[in-house]
């Protein structure tokens, strides 16, 4: 029983860390802001893709930082 009290740990710090990893890859340069920005004027939230013009990230990075960003808290 305590394998699996500790597996169960293992897997929630995992997940912490996963989130730690994508906050600190949520910082754009100001070229993938202003990209983004642009893509999101053409395309709205299709963010896979406007992930397909930004090498290196994700769908779910872009549409984090958006709704980080502006969000207008009315949701």
């Amino acid at each position: 029983m305590a394998d699996l009290d500790r597996s169960s740990d293992d897997t929630s710090m995992d997940s912490r860390e996963e989130s730690s990893q994508l906050d600190s890859k949520l910082e754009f340069s100001e070229d993938e802001e202003t990209l983004i920005a642009r893509m999101y004027n053409l395309l709205g939230e299709r963010w896979s893709l406007i992930a397909g013009r930004i090498p290196g990230r994700t769908a779910e990075e872009i549409e984090k930082y958006w709704t980080s960003r502006y969000s207008t808290g009315s949701e």
